[in-house]
């Protein structure tokens, strides 16, 4: 078992050096040419399904279109292979611009949609591209298709078909897996996951989610037109079955199968939905039957994917040793703000309606630099609304929000929070299945400039997502839960989990802090340790607003109070004025006895 350790803490895994080998002996066992040719579909496919996982499983968007992407591919090799003799420098080239121009056009309109109307508007799109193939027979064959497409010839040198074809299918594959791995790991795939599990946190961390999505989109039909060039190639026919549903439904089939956010996943999908059918033929009439079942029974004992199952194996039998602490590295100090005479936060008249609630009615103030402000109000008073409006999440009807003297009330809730403004959620926001440490790690993506092309290019060491871990890892020790690092979010206590929320806030480098109920879960003990810390903030210039039910805690804590009722502020002043204010007790307080400085 101390070997094994000592694999897990090189980031080697026995259970893919064992599958990658198993590939490898198999391919050179195979010698008819029926099945080089199974065993390069299987490439083809796994190739398809590799594209489908970033929209799919890691942007988790149901796109029904990479079938659709994978016959405009085949569809261009053909075609400029028969009508115009062009070699496949050329057609390879343009059958994977022409998807990711289609993906590019049909984009816009499409990611805006959520859901099933996101999976019925893509569904559309393939039918679309099939009506076109079966219709324009004078350049696709119609229903008859082309015959007759050239082998696989680059700038003179042929690529011999059987192993040749076989091997070249499993080159692109290879490096497909190597980049699909560079690119969902890291800063880049962290942000790819909180954006699938929560968008509303992505956004408020500084994250454009509806560009993450396109760029996904994008790499999926570019995989997707490799793989049905090579298929052209391959097959040496394209027909207009290439386009059809059933090439989508494998290439679904596969992503769940396999395990729909893992590179192996989409790998040993396609390897088994090729080759159930062939290993059932013994059956003869009752094969289908027994690969149904196959799968069914694959589903329900692996229902996040066969390497999900296998990785809870390898859990059990070569357990990672715990990771080394990361170095702390400390934020940057806080930039002087540029010279402005008013408020740091200044909220003017903000109303909004849901239907014919006043959830917000004229509501306006003020937050200084430094300052801690409190927000209180009965339950449905606008609290949150006010602060979902503030970060964007909301558009207001009327008023404006500013920040340091420049509106912010139009802007998209990303772009908010790049501008300086963090927040924490009444109800916590973290991703369960993330670490402590990289649930705040994430919101450095803006910071460190974690695009594609950064993703794509990082070294084994990524010194971005290691600086990243470093300012989380300050963060922790400066919240006191350092210790908490390594665990796994969904794990954690409530008390434990506000104050990891408020870390990644703070990733953010913010000059306005807006807590939601931030000592909801804390014991008197761990409330006082957090006020001395917010104050401790407070004194660096940092701004901050919370709402909070907790009076003991808010009056010592806050400067200045405002409350709110029914969408309205009925008072604001300092803590010792909002205690005596009749409106307050008898909207929300009660008797001044009640209350506890």
């Amino acid at each position: 078992m101390n070997a094994s350790l000592t694999w897990a803490s090189k980031g080697i895994r026995p259970l893919l050096i064992l599958g990658v080998l198993g590939l490898v002996v198999w391919a050179s066992s195979i010698s008819s040419a029926y099945q080089m040719r199974l065993f390069t579909i299987v490439g083809i496919y796994a190739l398809l399904a590799l594209g489908f996982q970033f929209i799919f499983g890691h942007a988790g968007a149901l796109a029904l279109t990479q079938g659709s992407f994978f016959g405009v591919g085949a569809y261009v090799t053909g075609i400029l292979s028969v009508r115009y003799g062009w070699g496949a420098e050329y057609t390879l080239f343009l059958s994977l611009l022409l998807p990711v121009m289609l993906a590019a056009v049909v984009a816009a309109p499409v990611l805006r949609l959520e859901s099933h109307y996101f999976a019925l508007a893509t569904l559309g799109i393939g039918q679309v591209l099939l009506l076109v193939a079966i219709g324009w027979q004078d350049l696709t064959g119609g229903s008859n298709g082309l015959s007759g497409i050239a082998g696989l010839t680059i700038f003179g040198f042929e690529i011999k078909k059987g192993q040749g074809i076989m091997l070249a299918v499993w080159g692109c594959v290879a490096v497909g897996a190597l980049l699909s791995w560079r690119i969902t790991r890291g800063l880049y795939g962290a942000a790819l996951q909180i954006s699938r599990e929560n968008p509303v946190a992505a956004q408020a961390i500084g994250i454009d989610t509806a560009r993450l999505r396109y760029a996904t989109f994008l790499l999926s039909s570019l995989f997707a037109g490799l793989a049905g060039a090579l298929y052209a190639h391959t097959i040496r026919v394209v027909s207009v079955e290439v386009l059809e549903f059933p090439i989508m439904v494998a290439c679904l089939t596969i992503a769940v199968l396999g395990g729909r956010t893992h590179v192996a996943g989409a790998i040993l999908g396609a390897v088994l939905i090729v080759n159930l059918p062939e290993w059932f033929r013994d059956l003869e009439k009752y094969y289908l039957i027994a690969y149904g079942v196959a799968l069914l029974f694959a589903v329900i004992v692996a229902p996040y994917g066969l390497i999900g199952l296998l990785e809870q194996w390898r859990a059990k039998l070569f357990p990672e040793r715990a990771s080394t602490p990361h170095q702390p590295i400390a934020l940057p100090a806080r930039a002087a703000l540029p010279m402005h005479s008013g408020p740091l936060l200044d909220v003017r008249d903000i109303r909004k309606r849901f239907g014919g609630l006043k959830a917000l009615d004229g509501v306006s103030l003020k937050v200084a630099q430094g300052e801690i402000l409190g927000l209180i109000g009965p339950n449905g008073s606008g609290k949150t609304t006010l602060l979902n409006v503030i970060t964007g999440i909301y558009r207001a009807e009327s008023g404006a929000v500013q920040l340091n003297g420049v509106a912010i009330h139009e802007e998209a809730s990303f772009n908010i929070a790049s501008s300086g403004v963090a927040r924490t959620f009444q109800n916590i926001n973290l991703v369960d299945d993330m670490t402590v440490l990289d649930n705040i790690a994430v919101a450095r993506y803006g910071f460190e400039k974690a695009g594609l092309l950064q993703a794509a290019g990082a070294g084994w060491q990524q010194p971005a997502w290691q600086r990243a871990r470093g300012n989380a890892a300050y963060l922790l020790e400066a919240l006191g839960i350092g210790h908490t690092a390594q665990s796994h979010a969904g794990g954690l206590a409530y008390g434990i989990k506000r104050k990891v929320e408020i870390a990644r806030a703070l990733a953010l480098e913010p000059t306005l802090l807006l807590l939601d109920e931030p000592a909801a879960g804390l014991n008197e003990n761990e409330q006082l340790d957090l006020a001395d810390r917010l104050r401790a903030f407070a004194k660096t210039g940092l701004a901050i607003l919370v709402i909070e039910h907790n009076m003991p805690f808010l009056m010592p804590l806050a400067e200045r109070m405002v409350c709110l009722d029914h969408g309205v502020v009925i008072a604001q002043g300092t803590p010792a004025e909002i205690r005596a204010n009749p409106l307050v007790i008898a909207a929300y307080l009660g008797a001044p006895e009640d209350v506890q400085a």
